[in-house]
């Protein structure tokens, strides 16, 4: 399954709070490296602009060495760093396909019937940068960008989001995230766009988006420490597209919620 910008760094608190607790040592005989094993349920729409709600199993693992690799399920295979208020990563990930017809497969589904005949898009490995910046000991702010490597035509995403941490009194874990994200034209068309070929086989009108803003989306978790190496955490949001993501023949509903609860075990 994959999230958007405000959902994944809502997602992977528990991944980051392990990954300093790592990298800053409280004695000589600190593990090296964490492992995170996430499970729950997760609610999303079937695609960006769908009125179509899906809820999915929610399964992620990372692995994360003291030098700063990482592989994960959800921020894909690379490496990450900081220095002083600054923190970087750079990884090798997957977009997933998007499918002309509803579809159900372990793990979630995808697809819906609403995009008949406008043919399948292909999933693409991603080049994703990040770069943060600690304001404060209570608030980030980060850049990103999924860049395609295979399948260049699906385009590329730019986000620019904040993380404020209104709550750590070391059981609980209270987090709000904002971010808005803007898409080159080629994502634009791949996503949202209708050509002549698709307007015949589908019945959409013919649309050719433009550059620009994206998507706004905004969220709340509260992560909960059931012990030092599990914990309980819940996240609800929503996402708003803009622009003329808004505007597509596709978009059924241009606002949605988003949602998630899942058990995390760390060691």
């Amino acid at each position: 399954m994959k999230f958007s910008p405000v959902a994944t760094v809502v997602l992977l608190l528990p991944l980051s709070l392990a990954a300093q607790a790592q990298t800053t040592p409280a004695s000589a005989a600190a593990p090296t490296s964490t492992v995170v094993v996430q499970g729950g349920l997760a609610v999303t729409t079937r695609y960006p602009g769908s009125d179509e709600r899906l809820v999915s199993p929610l399964l992620g693992l990372e692995y994360a060495h003291a030098s700063g690799f990482f592989a994960s399920t959800q921020r894909g295979l690379g490496y990450a760093g900081s220095t002083g208020g600054l923190s970087y990563s750079a990884a090798l990930g997957y977009r997933g396909k998007r499918e002309e017809k509803e579809t159900s497969r372990l793990g979630g589904g995808s697809g819906s019937k609403h995009l008949r005949g406008m043919g399948e898009v292909k999933g693409s490995a991603t080049a994703n940068l990040t770069l943060g910046y600690a304001v404060t000991d209570w608030l980030e702010l980060q850049v990103a960008t999924e860049q395609p490597i295979t399948t260049r035509t699906n385009g590329a995403l730019y986000s620019l989001g904040a993380a404020a941490t209104v709550l750590s009194d070391g059981r609980n874990t209270v987090v709000l995230s904002v971010s808005a994200s803007a898409a080159d034209r080629k994502y634009m068309q791949t996503y949202h766009g209708v050509t002549a070929a698709q307007s015949a086989r589908s019945g959409y009108a013919v649309f050719t988006p433009k550059a620009g803003a994206h998507m706004a989306e905004g969220g709340v978790s509260w992560q909960y420490k059931l012990s030092s190496d599990w914990s309980i955490t819940g996240m609800v949001g929503a996402q708003r597209l803009l622009g003329d993501a808004r505007k597509s023949p596709l978009t059924r509903r241009a606002t949605a919620p988003i949602g998630a609860v899942y058990v995390s075990y760390s060691y």
